[in-house]
């Protein structure tokens, strides 16, 4: 052969076939995966979501290479311990409490707000963490961050034995019971009698939220409340927990962090309880059943969980509140969403992702922070706190029903 000839062409022969698989997949993930979430409302409600939150009827978009629940609930947890944590000075205040406890605040006053320089008018934001989480979780440091950039002030309600202050009782925290909530509402309140104030929950501090908001009707103090990836019921949500997969991936974990904090106080646990055999507990139920439920004097662990259930108590709720959920959430699956009664009530409404995961809800091609949340949360706390006249008329129509 002469040294002019050329080879043969190398191109594989399977490079158009990945290029139409690529191409399938872009058409069907734009199609398919890419959706508007399904708003759930009615009445005042509604048009005032529509209104003043154009998130509510924008597209979601996942990130496309990790768009199921799982999937966007590990890399959310995956990119917040990778990325460099978000710098949020907060200002420490311990609390007492009537039962001999006490629980930590964590404070952003945001002092050099432009929009808000009256620090007795500046709004309020109270936000509750989920089940292991304190004021140093990444969604609570983006929410800060975000608040402070819209004007407001926030404070992080730590449950007990998680904020970095001594227990001083055998008590922690459960989803039902509402007294630590309550006594934060009424000492923020009472600081700031003239500052609107909400409240924001995430998973079992959503849950917490919700029945604080059944517990106190309309003596509620909160001008509106946000949840995010709230566990309905928990029935289903442990049953999915409890699935092998789910298990591992997230089941295990929690309840070896919630081990972990109990350990750290067994000298005053150990008064009332049996340490060791709580330590053994392999799953969430069992913790609820050695810990939980007994020390906050159920008879058994269901009695726990039915009471602790915000899907049994919607129409004790009579606060404007907006709950963001994803339909493929492994902690509380589409079949928990009380779709039907949220359908007719005039304060409750809910906006149901198709993907999401648990706090997940990532977007972009590298998702780096919670735009979809951020965005929800910004939307919704601005509406809020600041369209004093609309929200009071959702109250007073409310009323009527």
């Amino acid at each position: 052969m002469s040294g002019g000839s050329r080879h043969p062409s190398l191109t594989p022969v399977w490079t158009p076939l990945f290029l139409s698989l690529g191409g399938i997949w872009l058409l069907y993930y734009w199609t398919q995966i890419c959706r508007r979430p399904r708003l759930v409302s009615s009445g005042h409600l509604r048009r005032f979501l529509e209104s003043h939150c154009p998130v509510v009827m924008e597209k979601f978009c996942p990130t496309f290479w990790c768009p199921g629940g799982r999937l966007q609930t590990i890399v959310r947890v995956m990119l917040a311990s990778k990325n460099h944590r978000l710098k949020v000075s907060y200002r420490n205040e311990i609390i007492s409490t009537e039962d001999g406890g006490q629980v930590s605040l964590d404070w952003m006053d945001n002092d050099e707000s432009p929009q808000f320089p009256d620090a007795a008018r500046r709004p309020t934001i109270i936000l509750l963490p989920g089940l292991t989480g304190n004021s140093q979780q990444s969604y609570m440091l983006h929410f800060v961050t975000q608040a402070k950039s819209d004007g407001y002030r926030c404070v992080v309600f730590n449950n007990r034995g998680f904020g970095g202050e001594k227990l001083l009782t055998h008590r922690t925290f459960c989803a039902a019971n509402t007294e630590d909530l309550a006594r934060v509402v009424s000492c923020v309140h009472s600081r700031f009698p003239d500052a609107p104030l909400m409240a924001v929950g995430v998973s079992l501090g959503g849950m917490m939220l919700l029945n604080y908001l059944a517990a106190t009707g309309h003596r509620c103090q909160l001008r509106a409340a946000l949840v995010f990836s709230t566990p309905w019921n928990v029935f289903v949500s442990t049953k999915s927990l409890e699935q092998p997969l789910n298990y591992w991936l997230f089941n295990r974990s929690l309840v070896t962090t919630l081990r972990n904090t109990l350990d750290k106080f067994r000298d005053v646990i150990s008064t009332v309880l049996d340490v060791d055999h709580i330590l053994q507990s392999r799953s969430i139920r069992e913790f609820d059943e050695r810990y939980t439920s007994m020390v906050f004097g159920y008879d058994s662990c269901d009695d726990y969980y039915r009471d602790a259930n915000p899907y049994d108590k919607l129409q004790k709720i009579k606060t404007p509140v907006l709950c963001l959920n994803a339909a493929d959430d492994p902690f509380s699956p589409g079949e928990a969403l009380p779709v039907d009664e949220v359908s007719s009530h005039p304060y409750v409404a809910l906006l149901v992702t198709a993907h999401g995961g648990h706090i997940g809800f990532l977007d972009g091609l590298f998702p780096n922070h919670q735009r979809y949340m951020n965005r929800v949360f910004s939307q919704f706390a601005t509406a809020a706190l600041q369209q004093c006249d609309e929200l009071k008329n959702i109250t007073s129509n409310g009323l009527k029903h």
